[in-house]
């Protein structure tokens, strides 16, 4: 049976684990700094693997050596941005904290798929790519995925029709640059362009550029979880089942769109060692032009998380 670790006991890490083990795709130990916790998250989910249906085994810890020979590792490891932290703190913070975190669990697993969920996302699967060492197939990042779900919920909500049939592809980082593609968007089959207006198009783009800041509104406090959860969860159940599925995840660019030497979404296919190859679809000029920014807005956070590092 496949062992995957989870490194963060917080709410997206919990769901991530249940989304795992319900899905019935591997044994799940969950890993957090605070005694106490992820032990009785993973105690809670155990008893309710009855009720569900499946016999994974979830083992909460405080201690890293329980980590060994994972198959795949997921970080959610870090905090979140909180009222008067500046945007250099939080990176600075959550880089410390998934550097100590690749660095402990590389030794134990070095076979391992790393698979960062953290934020800033694309800068902190770079750092782990950096930190661990390995070859870039096995480090990836999620965001993709999830900015991709919220926009089918967001075109489903407003067409009435059923999200199972939308198929949409967001790349470009996670955050305000990130570049929803309407043209690769359809309704089993049909694109969308051909449902909704220009106006109507634009204004889901934005939804979806603003959908984790519009739950966090809602929530007062913490941030989303059950999507973010869900989206780990269909890419480790993509890559322990070899399923070749194409999605878009945060992958390491060596040429690819023009790119080179920094992790940023794009269309992928993900198997049994992880990013099997990036898919090149054909972007207009606007469209290129917006992944090219928002790569360079990564590329210049990576910069400043180094020097970070360096100097702390």
């Amino acid at each position: 049976m496949a062992k995957v670790t989870v490194v963060g006991a917080g709410f997206v890490g919990a769901t991530v684990a249940q989304y795992i083990a319900d899905k019935d795709l591997a044994d799940v130990v969950v890993v957090d700094v605070i005694e106490g916790m992820p032990q009785g998250k993973s105690l809670d989910l155990t008893q309710a693997a009855p009720l569900l249906g499946h016999d994974r085994r979830l083992f909460g810890t405080n201690d890293y050596s329980d980590t060994k020979n994972s198959d795949i590792v997921v970080i959610t490891a870090g905090i979140a941005r909180k009222p008067g932290m500046s945007r250099d703190d939080l990176l600075k913070t959550n880089a410390s904290i998934v550097q100590s975190v690749v660095k402990e669990t590389i030794k134990l697993s070095s076979e391992a798929i790393f698979l960062v969920v953290t934020n800033p996302l694309d800068v902190m699967t770079y750092l782990t790519w950096k930190i661990s060492r390995l070859p870039a197939p096995r480090v990836l990042g999620m965001a993709g995925v999830l900015d991709s779900a919220r926009f089918q919920a967001f075109i489903a909500a407003e067409l009435g029709f059923s999200a199972k049939d939308i198929r949409c592809m967001v790349l470009g980082g996670h955050g305000d640059l990130m570049v929803p593609l309407p043209r690769y968007c359809s309704v089993n089959g049909v694109p969308i362009t051909e449902l909704l207006s220009k106006d109507k198009l634009d204004a889901l783009v934005k939804r979806t550029r603003d959908g984790g800041a519009e739950i966090v509104a809602l929530l007062k406090a913490g941030s989303a979880f059950y999507a973010p959860g869900a989206s780990v969860a269909l890419m480790v159940e993509a890559i322990l089942k070899d399923t070749h599925r194409l999605l878009p995840c945060a992958v390491y660019a060596q040429g690819e769109y023009g790119l080179k030497d920094v992790y940023v979404g794009l269309p992928a296919v993900l198997s049994r060692g992880g990013v099997e190859k990036i898919v090149e679809l054909k972007l207009h000029d606007d469209e290129l032009g917006a992944l090219k920014r928002s790569a360079d807005s990564i590329r210049e956070n990576v910069e400043v998380m180094t020097k970070l590092l360096v100097t702390a």
